[in-house]
């Protein structure tokens, strides 16, 4: 089915205020499905759509990844305490990590949260900063926060020490878990998500062969940090990854 027939047969979807973000957000599930980030059923996505942050959109509890569609994610209000007797209730781990990170953080505008391969092992290791020892690493040099203290899922309680250890970072490497990425855009934060599982890749492979780290120095990790900030060309990559499904898998618009 072309885009265009598409979308004229769901008028009501595309009159909704938050169509675009709907749609964006879709992309990001899918993609991150395709790219085997995912896991299960589990793990979810969130993004706010009001000034103080605290209506946001996410994903509904027990949907894969790759079905998921802009008219399927929920919109709930982390001031509401009522959120979890709807029907269409959230998970109460998607509903404890997310809904405490907006009461907390209007500035994370999009917070994604998977349990990909590569994240993962590394927040396993008793040490796992991300060594700059290439130019991925190095795009998240000092810039992520570690949670060294896992306390089992991430209902309410948990949540709520999580979030605070984020303080002025937008990553949050999960030990013993995974990985929160948060950004002001769905795009900004997928392509974070995207270099970060990326940047863990190179450095778990690294540890694997056995052999001595070739690490850069911290001025030299610090200034490739700031030019991957400058760079900024997560709107080019995420249009491209939205071109994509527009041809292979139009219905993530509806």
């Amino acid at each position: 089915m072309s885009i265009s027939k598409l979308e004229a047969s769901g008028p009501n979807l595309r009159q909704d205020p938050y169509y675009e973000p709907l749609v964006e957000l879709a992309c990001a599930f899918r993609w991150t499905a395709r790219l085997d980030m995912h896991e299960a059923v589990a793990n979810h996505f969130s993004l706010s759509v009001n000034e103080d942050g605290t209506r946001f959109l996410i994903n509904p509890d027990g949907r894969h990844f790759s079905t998921i569609r802009a008219g399927d994610l929920l919109l709930v209000d982390a001031r509401n305490d009522r959120t979890m007797e709807r029907e269409d209730a959230p998970d109460p781990t998607a509903w404890g990590l997310h809904g405490a990170l907006h009461r907390r953080c209007p500035e994370a505008r999009c917070a994604l949260h998977v349990h990909a391969r590569y994240a993962t092992v590394l927040a396993c290791l008793e040490d796992c900063a991300m060594l700059p020892i290439d130019q991925n690493c190095a795009r998240f040099f000092n810039r992520v926060a570690v949670d060294a203290e896992y306390g089992g899922m991430a209902l309410e309680d948990e949540a709520e020490r999580c979030v605070r250890l984020l303080a002025d970072k937008r990553i949050m490497l999960m030990g013993n878990h995974g990985v929160m990425v948060t950004a002001p855009s769905v795009a900004q934060a997928f392509d974070e998500l995207f270099y970060f599982e990326r940047a863990a890749r190179t450095l778990v492979t690294a540890y694997m062969t056995g052999r001595s780290l070739r690490v850069l120095a911290d001025d030299v990790a610090e200034k490739t940090a700031r030019q991957w900030e400058d760079f900024a060309g997560y709107h080019k990559h995420f249009r491209e990854l939205q071109k994509i499904l527009d041809e292979e898998e139009p219905d993530y618009r509806l």
